[in-house]
C-alpha cells in the first residue's frame, strides 16, 4: 500500500518557541502534527501536479526536546511503526545557548550498497544520521547548514535517468539532465527518502542554499555562458524548474514565521481558505522567472542570529551581475543587503557561501588572472580562449569577481578591526564547491582571526587525477606564478594574504563547529565500512583544530574536538 507520505518530515527553521516541519503528500490533504498534548494543522498547497505542506509549530517552550508524530487526514504516517530509529523531535533553542551546528556541500544520490559506495564513497551524511541515532541527543547540532548541491541536475544516477526514460525520450535534449519540474521532484525523492536520512532531517533543524548543480555546472560564471543556455531549447524551463523547485524543497523551510509573513506568494497559501487546494504553480514560475531575469526582485539569502553568533548564508550564484561592465558575483541590492548584514558586536561572525572566499592563493590567482583575460585585458582572441578555460576549469569562484572580492574583503577587514561594531572573536567563512577541505587564515597582527573553513563533498570525491591537478593550481609554486600573471594582466592584488592551516584534504565528510569558551572547535567526519556492512559506516574523525581569539594562545587551549556526533 502506498504510504500518503511521499517525502518527509523534514525539520527546518527552529528558533526558541517554533517550529517548521515540511512535507510532501502523495494527494491533497490536512498535515497535523502531534507534540504532547498540543496539535498544529495545515493544509497542502500545489506545484506542478505535486502536493505539500508547511506546517508551523508555535507556542513552544524554550530548551525543550517535544517527541511528535505526524498524520495526513487523520491517518497515522510517522513515524514508521516498523523502524528501528528514535522518535523524531522538536528541540527549541536555549537562549543564549552557543552555537553547534554541521555544515557541509554536494551530495549526489545513489544507492547506500557496496556498488554505490565504490563509485561515490560512503555517504558522511548517513554515517553521521546513524551516530546521532545511537546517541541521547545532548550533543546534537542546533542546525545543519547545507551549502550547496543538494542535487546534481546535470550529473544524474542510474535510479535518476531510469526515470527519464520512463516519460521521455533520453537521447533528445536535454539528454541526461533535469528537464521540468516532474524530474526535479523524482531527484529530491532520490536524495531525501533513504530511512535513515529521512529520520536524521525529520529530526536536525536544516538551512540550504543552493550552487550550480543544483541547476547546471558553471551555473551564471559569465555572460557568454549565459548567453549559450539561452539559446537552447530547453533552458529556460530548466532554470524555471529549478528554482521553482528549490522555493519548495529547500528555501521556504530557510524562513523565519517573521519573514514568511513578508513572503507574498507564501502569505496566498496560508490566506486561503476554500476546501479546494490552492495551485501556486502559474505564480512560482512567475515568480522564479521574474528572480533570473532580474536578480534584485528577490533574495534568497538569509541572516540568523544565534546568541552572541551572527550566522549569515549567502546566495553566491543567482545574485551575480553578468553585464561586462558591472560584472559582479553580488548585484548591487545584494552587497547593499551583505554591508547591513556584516557587523560586531558579536562574539563570532559567519558567512556561509556555498563557493569559497578564500582559495588557496595558487588557485585565487589563476581565477583572477584567468576574470581579467576573458574580460578583454589581452584582446578578443586570448579573450576567446580564456572563456573556455574559464567553464573547462570552473574558474568561476570569489576570485574570479575582483570587484565584488574586494569589496567583501573590505566588509570583513572592517568588521575584524572594530570599525563596525566591537570586533568580535573570529569572522569566518564557510563553504563548500571544491571536492576538498581545508582551514586558511588571514595574515594580521592585530583585530579578529579571518578564518575560511572549506568542507567538501558530503558524497562526490574527485577523481584521483582531478586531485593532482587541483593540488598543481593551489599550492607550491603556483602561489608565485599565478600572482606574477594576475599582475601581468593588471589584476589588483588582494587586500591581505592569507595562508592554509590545515588541510587541503579529500574525503567525503561532514564539518561540525562549536562555539566553546576558547574559541570555536572545528572537525570533520568521514563514514567507514566495516566487515563489509555497506548499510552501517561507522563516524570517524578525519581532522580538528581549535580556532582561538589572540589573546589566548593555542598552545594553552586543548586542540581536540569534543567527543559528539
Amino acid at each position: 500500500m502506498t504510504s500518503p507520505l511521499l517525502l518527509g518530515p523534514m525539520m527546518r527553521y527552529v528558533d526558541e518557541t517554533s517550529a517548521s516541519i515540511w512535507v510532501e503528500t502523495l494527494n491533497a490533504a490536512e498535515v497535523t502534527v502531534r507534540g504532547g498534548a498540543n496539535v498544529w494543522t495545515a493544509r497542502t498547497f500545489a506545484v506542478h501536479g505535486h502536493h505539500y505542506a508547511l506546517v508551523e509549530v508555535t507556542g513552544l517552550e524554550p530548551a525543550t526536546v517535544t517527541p511528535y508524530t505526524l498524520e495526513i487526514d487523520g491517518a497515522p504516517v510517522w513515524p514508521d511503526p516498523e523502524s528501528d530509529l528514535p522518535p523524531s523531535k522538536i528541540a527549541t533553542l536555549a537562549p543564549g545557548k552557543p552555537l553547534r551546528l554541521a555544515f557541509g556541500s554536494c551530495r549526489t544520490s545513489v544507492p547506500h550498497d557496496a556498488s554505490g559506495n565504490r563509485s561515490h564513497g560512503v555517504d558522511s551524511l548517513r554515517a553521521y544520521a546513524l551516530r546521532m541515532a545511537s546517541d541521547d541527543g545532548t550533543a546534537w547540532p542546533d542546525l545543519v547548514a547545507f551549502l550547496g548541491d543538494q542535487v546534481y541536475a546535470d550529473s544524474t544516477s542510474k535510479q535518476m535517468q531510469e526515470f527519464i526514460r520512463s516519460r521521455r525520450d533520453i537521447d533528445e535534449p536535454p539528454g541526461k539532465e533535469l528537464k521540468d519540474y516532474e524530474e526535479y521532484a523524482h531527484l529530491y525523492n532520490l536524495a531525501w527518502s533513504d530511512p535513515t536520512n529521512r529520520w536524521l532531517l525529520s529530526t536536525l533543524p536544516s538551512t540550504m542554499i543552493f550552487d550550480d548543480h543544483d541547476i547546471r555546472d558553471d551555473w551564471n560564471s559569465s555572460q557568454t555562458w549565459k548567453q549559450e543556455m539561452a539559446a537552447t531549447p530547453w533552458w529556460q524551463e530548466r532554470v524555471v524548474s529549478g528554482l521553482a523547485s528549490y522555493w519548495v524543497y529547500q528555501h521556504l523551510g530557510n524562513l523565519s514565521p517573521q519573514e514568511r509573513a513578508q513572503d507574498a506568494l507564501w502569505q496566498r497559501v496560508v490566506r486561503h481558505s476554500g476546501d479546494d487546494e490552492l495551485d501556486v504553480s502559474a505564480e512560482l514560475d512567475q515568480l522564479v522567472e521574474r528572480a533570473d531575469a532580474n536578480p534584485e526582485s528577490y533574495r534568497w539569502s538569509l541572516c540568523r542570529d544565534f546568541g552572541d553568533t551572527r550566522l549569515i548564508v549567502l546566495d553566491s550564484r543567482a545574485a551575480r551581475n553578468l553585464s561586462p561592465d558591472r560584472r559582479a558575483l553580488l548585484d548591487d541590492s545584494e552587497m547593499a543587503w551583505l554591508d547591513g548584514c556584516m557587523r560586531g558586536g558579536f562574539r563570532h561572525l559567519l558567512v556561509a557561501t556555498s563557493l569559497p572566499f578564500l582559495l588557496p592563493m595558487g588557485l585565487h590567482y589563476v581565477e583572477s588572472w584567468n576574470e581579467a583575460i576573458a574580460e578583454g585585458a589581452w584582446g578578443k582572441l586570448p579573450a576567446k580562449a580564456a572563456e573556455k578555460l574559464r567553464q573547462a576549469m570552473d574558474l568561476e569562484h570569489w576570485a574570479a569577481f575582483q570587484k565584488s572580492f574586494q569589496r567583501v574583503a573590505a566588509l570583513a577587514a572592517e568588521v575584524a578591526d572594530g570599525q563596525r561594531g566591537s570586533a568580535p572573536e573570529t569572522v569566518m567563512f564557510l563553504s563548500g564547491d571544491v571536492h576538498f577541505s581545508y582551514v586558511s587564515e588571514v595574515q594580521r597582527a592585530t583585530g579578529s582571526r579571518i578564518i575560511q573553513a572549506v568542507c567538501s563533498p558530503i558524497r562526490n570525491p574527485l577523481p584521483r587525477l582531478m586531485r593532482y591537478v587541483t593540488g598543481l593550481l593551489s599550492y607550491g609554486l603556483s602561489a608565485s606564478l599565478g600572482a606574477v600573471a594576475a599582475r601581468s594582466a593588471k589584476v589588483p592584488d588582494p587586500p591581505f594574504r592569507w595562508t592554509g592551516i590545515k588541510g587541503p584534504w579529500f574525503d567525503n565528510n561532514l564539518a561540525c563547529l562549536e562555539v566553546v569558551p576558547e574559541g570555536v572547535k572545528l572537525w570533520w567526519q568521514k563514514g567507514v565500512v566495516e566487515g563489509g556492512d555497506q548499510l552501517h559506516p561507522r563516524l570517524e574523525r578525519v581532522a580538528s583544530l581549535t580556532i582561538t581569539p589572540r589573546n589566548i594562545t593555542p598552545s594553552t587551549v586543548e586542540q581536540h574536538a569534543p567527543q559528539v556526533p
